[in-house]
């Protein structure tokens, strides 16, 4: 079966992009790690579904690269574009996905500001953070992060038994001072670092309010640069708990073609 596809990136995450309203495509974990190979298929970090939803503008099927599904935080941003182009919403959204109802609003120059769920329960051990912005995440913060071992010890933390059975994704920040971080990280379900990750540098942002860092704080990543803003308030133990929250950042069409399924 010939399905047409569209190629997305955001700030280097990128992702095939199929509009299954009306196709229904069934994908095996098996279809979805070909598609997402990079020589035995289009290539990517994840694949998407943008299908109908009853009561928003649309529903998002979100699939990492091994089949495995979760929240992606560029792969929503990149998807409210995808929703645009498709005559689904008209510069503001209302989505559901892996984690829930999120609202998005395009910005000038293809910059979509995305709605994050609130996040408690953030956990500290040391000096190393691991806070779920809808998908798991370990923050450590390190120097001259450009020479880390991201993924030889990345990996050792994604499998590491503490975080069974699922794993988290492990992300390595430097403090570049002036409310800016660097950020790389090891993606579960990509099992290797990619460009940029949303729901990452998400993370990154909440955990690094402790060292002092006040919203919104401006994040390099290796594929762009990305804004996370926040709120913060207090829970009945006084642990904080952030809200209102937005992922800020460009995303864009590469471009599209016919794949055989």
């Amino acid at each position: 079966m010939q399905v047409h596809f569209y190629k997305y990136e955001a700030t280097g995450n990128d992702f095939v992009v199929f509009d299954n309203r009306k196709t229904g495509i069934k994908l095996s974990a098996h279809q979805i790690q070909r598609i997402c190979d990079r020589r035995f298929g289009v290539g990517a970090d994840g694949l998407m579904l943008i299908e109908e939803h009853p009561g928003l503008d649309f529903n998002l099927i979100y699939y990492n690269a091994d089949g495995s599904q979760s929240l992606c935080g560029n792969g929503a941003r990149a998807a409210v574009r995808m929703a645009s182009s498709l005559g689904l919403i008209n510069g503001h959204a209302k989505f559901n996905a892996h984690d829930g109802r999120h609202d998005a609003e395009i910005l000038d120059q293809g910059i979509v500001k995305l709605r994050m769920n609130d996040v408690s329960g953030a956990k500290k051990s040391g000096d190393n953070w691991f806070i779920n912005t809808g998908s798991p995440h370990f923050i450590k913060f390190v120097k001259n992060v450009a020479a880390y071992p991201v993924v030889a010890e990345g990996r050792q933390i994604r499998n590491d038994p503490a975080f069974a059975p699922g794993g988290t994704n492990a992300n390595f920040v430097e403090l570049l001072g002036g409310n800016k971080l660097f950020v790389r990280t090891y993606e579960r379900g990509v099992e290797n670092e990619t460009y940029s990750c949303g729901t990452g540098i998400t993370a990154a942002a909440l955990a690094a309010h402790s060292m002092g860092y006040q919203s919104p704080v401006n994040i390099k990543t290796l594929g762009g640069e990305l804004t996370v803003e926040f709120k913060v308030g207090q829970t009945g133990s006084n642990e904080p708990v952030f809200l209102d929250i937005f992922l800020i950042g460009p995303a864009k069409m590469v471009f599209q073609g016919d794949l055989e399924l």
